[in-house]
């Protein structure tokens, strides 16, 4: 084992009250080792160095493991997902999740897929769409416990990708950086009118003094409208 890793099995046992078995440290280091291979390839993340990838991005997604609303059983979606981040470190830690990522490029699902299976996880799977699509009744609308977003816009817009899918009484935790309270002002009309309300803003320090982290959770209070979210592109170029 790498110094990066044992530091990385201290810091997860004493930060987030985490204990990894040596199987789970296997996964890590064999989602590290494939995060380096395929990006040679396609652009998946900047970050390639082994410190890097363990405290930025693995350790970085698992805090949501800390987080006292967030369950580490039942459905959760991961919306935009790039690389896997924070879904697929969290499965990891936590089996027992049913877990769906859903990404616009079909050529990070396809990695996804190849590395859930190089991983031996199970109730996990990948699956290639933007997140307008997907939120019909008859499709995935109000069918998750929780759903998360990590990097992938601001939260006005984030809340009318996910809110959707978020069945009423779940969560959705979005993942940011330090303008996190900026974000929860400016999302006000976002929240009432898709049926949320900000419950917490979890703060986070990253080892190293890598950097501050936020984790903003939304309760869904009451059923997303039918008319959102509007088509694709829309709530990027016209925020609520």
């Amino acid at each position: 084992m790498s110094e990066v890793q044992t530091f990385f099995k201290t810091q997860v046992a004493a930060k987030l009250g985490l204990t990894l078995s040596d199987e789970q440290l296997g996964q890590y280091e064999t989602y590290f080792n494939w995060l380096v291979e395929w990006n040679e390839k396609m652009n998946l993340t900047a970050i390639t160095d082994e410190q890097g990838v363990y405290v930025k991005h693995f350790y970085d997604s698992m805090t949501l493991l800390s987080v006292s609303r967030f369950q580490r059983s039942g459905t959760l979606l991961d919306v935009g997902a790039g690389a896997g981040f924070p879904s697929l470190p969290v499965h990891i830690a936590a089996p027992e999740l049913q877990v769906t990522v859903l990404d616009s490029l079909n050529k990070r699902i396809g990695f996804l897929n190849e590395l859930g299976s190089a991983l031996g996880v199970k109730s996990f799977k990948a699956v290639h769409g933007r997140a307008e699509d997907f939120a019909k009744p008859d499709l995935w609308r109000a069918q998750y416990d929780q759903v998360t977003a990590r990097a992938v816009a601001r939260l006005n817009v984030l809340l009318e990708l996910c809110l959707p899918y978020v069945k009423t009484g779940g969560h959705f935790f979005a993942m940011k950086g330090p303008d996190a309270d900026n974000e929860v002002s400016e999302a006000k009309k976002a929240l009432d009118v898709l049926g949320g309300r900000v419950v917490e803003v979890v703060k986070t320090a990253l080892p190293f003094e890598e950097g501050e982290r936020n984790i903003i959770v939304v309760e869904k209070i009451k059923a997303t409208p039918k008319q959102y979210p509007r088509k694709a592109g829309t709530p990027a170029k016209s925020p609520l």
